[in-house]
């Protein structure tokens, strides 16, 4: 491992170069002011290009850009380019934080050639490994970054010339959510994180008038206010009765509210079955864009949904939400934003697992526990929290 650089605290970088001063001039010198979790390994003044591997999830997308945004306050003028899959890119769509979004396409060869040599050719100064799994670590050697950062304990660490401890330990806590995690790695190396900004999604104007223009034609009256369902997830572990949230609609929709419903295409029974059960008028959409995703939800003033990436989007653009957990871990993935928020969950004693099936109960019992009062308990305690949006 590199030795560090005597370049140990936020006043001596922002002092000895110029591109950090306006950090200064934003009052990071206070004594309020985010710190960095390390001693600088290098001297950030040589760092032009700044590469960030975050492959997989829509989630995992959006609780990366309190990173990409802790980065870029740090670099205002460096190269900040950030490595996802294809599928879930559009996330970023207008994301300022960043100057570039390279994408990967799963489980593809020619992806995959095409993508180093892309990374090779921009010449990093730093790689910030924020995922961990054979794909992007291999990616991130193979960017030829100078200096490329990751976790002590990822699989294959030596592919990487910096090594973190946990993030456990560098926060000094026992338990940190993802987005503390990807933080971390930043703040090791001297980026000041202390402040742990909230996830951020840009929503981009052809996407809100796309959503204008769907909801007229459904017949959704712009002057009622709109909930926004997700009551789809990646597992049954995470998904929420159908008929529950059916019957949540109903009570929310009794509470003065439009129901907008969404899920991808290959849910859409779940949007059918949703419909039948419930005894009010809603309307679904299962092809939805991401950046349309991100703008009806910013247009709502209510998110019911699983635990799921499209709650993630709602968090991120300050929609406040109620979110049904079963397997996940909470500390780990509940929503990160300052909008108010609530998690209804069944506590049980094999909480959390890895969710992929229940190894306990023939149908995993944490989500089908979850009383349809207990959530709208919590939703009545989040619009009260926030009555105009």
């Amino acid at each position: 491992m590199k030795q560090p650089s005597k370049m140990n605290s936020l006043r001596e970088i922002v002092e000895a170069a110029p591109q950090f001063r306006h950090l200064a001039m934003e009052g990071l010198r206070g004594e309020n002011a985010p710190q960095p979790l390390g001693t600088a390994p290098w001297d950030w003044r040589s760092v032009e290009r700044v590469l960030m591997v975050r492959l997989r999830s829509i989630g995992d997308t959006v609780l990366a850009t309190p990173s990409l945004f802790a980065l870029r306050r740090f670099l205002p003028r460096a190269r900040i380019d950030v490595l996802l899959e294809d599928w879930v890119a559009p996330v970023l769509e207008g994301f300022d934080h960043v100057d570039s979004v390279i994408t990967l396409r799963s489980h593809s060869t020619a992806s995959r050639l095409r993508v180093i040599r892309q990374l090779r050719a921009a010449s990093y100064d730093v790689a910030f490994n924020l995922h961990g799994g054979t794909t992007a670590t291999f990616l991130t050697s193979a960017s030829g970054a100078t200096r490329r950062v990751g976790y002590a304990h990822y699989r294959y660490r030596r592919l990487h010339n910096y090594l973190a401890p946990s993030s456990l330990l560098l926060w000094g806590k026992e338990r940190a959510h993802s987005v503390e995690q990807q933080l971390a790695l930043l703040g090791w190396t001297g980026v000041p994180v202390t402040d742990r900004p909230p996830t951020q999604l840009v929503v981009v104007n052809h996407a809100v008038t796309s959503i204008d223009a769907r909801l007229r034609a459904s017949g959704v009256d712009p002057s009622i206010p709109l909930a926004m369902l997700h009551p789809a997830a990646a597992y049954n572990t995470k998904q929420w009765a159908t008929e529950n949230f059916a019957r949540a609609a109903s009570g929310i929709a009794n509470r003065g509210f439009n129901i907008v419903a969404v899920t991808a295409p290959q849910e859409a029974d779940v949007a059918q079955r949703l419909k039948q059960f419930a005894s009010i008028q809603m309307t679904t959409f299962t092809d939805l864009s991401l950046p349309e995703v991100a703008a009806l939800a910013a247009r709502a003033r209510l998110f019911l949904g699983n635990d799921s990436g499209i709650a993630h989007i709602a968090a991120a653009v300050g929609t406040p939400s109620v979110v049904v957990f079963g397997s996940s871990n909470i500390s780990h993935w509940r929503p990160w934003s300052t909008a108010p928020a609530e998690i209804v969950k069944e506590d049980m004693d094999c909480q959390p697992c890895h969710g992929y099936y229940c190894e306990k109960f023939a149908e995993p019992e944490c989500i089908k526990r979850v009383p349809v009062e207990r959530v709208m308990a919590a939703v009545d305690r989040v619009l009260q929290s926030f009555p105009s949006h």
